[in-house]
């Protein structure tokens, strides 16, 4: 750890066990400064050192300390990989963190952990969070996840790269209608020589992201209308006899393993123009766009040809109950203030969760912006993850540790996705 002049800054593994020596991990007094201390633990959305999240927080806080001496802040900024774990182990060890910016909420909250958002939030603060995202982080009457950050997923592809393989014509934009139509495409692109004609990035990074929206562009998904899980219905089995048969085992997905290959990884042979199509989000766009890449966005086809379902996905914030929700929530309306909204989903070519940020991005005459614009149009309808079910967090991981299997030559989807979905009804009891 470094110690700055206004706080306490922490990046990686060695300071989250620095963090949980301290006392208690929490938010306490400092006896030699009379001052209460925030721990943070925070996501990191950047893909190199360069464009690390550390410095927005960084920054961050040392504002709010600025405009509040008597609370003093330390974050710890860690791979997206390993946060929801490393935070998961700090709550078992007894030493949450004040707030915790992660990917789901749902257990801590109905394990009685989390402060609700009517104890931490300004009423401004509350009624700026979209509906669909403020909703979606409610148990039952009650708000405990905040919505951070928000993204909508459209199919990307490599302009360029289908032109020169005949898939659309120069200067023609592309929109396949079903899946027959987007294996076709994927087959002229491997006789062109593209070394990965469609990523399926199905990694322990986020593979039940992956997973989501293709189980949706095949008529299934996670739950069904009364967010009951439908892991293993018959539509999501046929989706992934599709990627077993149709993709992979045509040798569509290129030289990688889908259940090896992480997001980023896919993201990063995206911008280097070794991938023709893949699923992405929106920090895509910045990624491909700064390397050259000319891309175009449309939505993932259903197989039928059917309207696609968009799928969303929001990340959260969350303060665990360390004694001081004053803090926490002073801390929490900051962070929400629209000039920090706007800061940060700039940066990352991130959506913005607020209706104050959304009609600025919606407005905004910004040529970066404009790409962006398609995904927050998608956003109000889509699809987000069952993360208001305590079981989540756990069906979550298990999709990133065992759903690369079922795309395996010869092997038996049905099989991998009761296992999943028997882990996750055995999760919500």
């Amino acid at each position: 750890m470094r110690a700055k002049r206004r706080g306490l800054w922490t990046s990686g593994a060695g300071c989250l066990a620095m963090v949980m020596l301290a006392a208690g991990c929490g938010t306490v007094s400092d006896p030699g400064s009379a001052k209460v201390v925030l721990r943070v633990v925070a996501a990191d959305y950047g893909d190199s050192r360069a464009n690390s999240s550390e410095p927005y927080w960084k920054e961050l806080g040392h504002s709010f300390e600025q405009a509040h001496p008597g609370v003093r802040v330390e974050v710890s900024v860690l791979s997206w990989n390993d946060v929801d774990a490393k935070v998961a182990e700090m709550v078992r060890a007894g030493h949450a963190p004040d707030i915790a910016q992660i990917g789901a909420y749902a257990d801590y909250a109905a394990a009685g952990k989390l402060y609700a958002a009517d104890e931490l939030l300004s009423v401004r603060t509350e009624a700026d969070l979209l509906t669909p995202l403020a909703q979606a982080g409610r148990i039952r009457s009650a708000q405990y996840g905040l919505p951070f950050v928000a993204s909508t997923r459209l199919m990307f592809y490599n302009t360029k790269l289908l032109e020169d393989a005949g898939v659309i014509t120069r200067g023609a934009s592309w929109q396949p209608k079903s899946w027959d139509a987007l294996t076709t495409a994927a087959k002229k692109l491997k006789s062109d020589g593209v070394r990965t004609p469609i990523a399926l990035p199905l990694g322990p990074e986020e593979a039940q992201a992956e997973s989501m929206q293709w189980m949706l562009a095949g008529g299934g998904g996670m739950t069904n209308d009364s967010e009951a899980y439908v892991i293993d219905s018959s539509a999501n089995v046929k989706t992934f006899e599709f990627l077993r048969d149709d993709l992979v085992g045509a040798g569509l997905t290129g030289p990688d393993e889908p259940g090896k290959l992480d997001r980023q990884e896919a993201f990063d042979a995206f911008t280097r123009g070794d991938v023709g199509i893949l699923n992405g989000h929106p920090t895509l766009v910045k990624q491909a766009t700064a390397k050259g890449v000319k891309l175009g966005m449309v939505a993932l086809p259903a197989a039928d040809g059917s309207e696609p379902q968009a799928m969303g996905v929001a990340d959260w914030v969350m303060a665990f109950k360390n004694g001081h929700p004053k803090e926490s929530g002073l801390f929490l309306d900051f962070l929400y203030e629209e000039k920090n909204v706007t800061a940060f989903t700039s940066k990352y070519g991130l959506l913005p969760v607020t209706t104050s940020g959304y009609r600025r991005m919606l407005a905004s005459d910004d040529p970066g912006i404009a790409p962006l614009k398609v995904f927050l149009r998608a956003l109000p309808s889509s699809r987000l993850y069952p993360v208001g079910k305590k079981s989540w967090a756990s069906v979550s991981a298990d999709f990133k540790k065992n759903i690369g299997a079922a795309v395996r030559p010869g092997a038996l989807p049905a099989k991998v996705l009761a296992d999943i979905a028997q882990g996750a009804r055995k999760a919500d009891k």
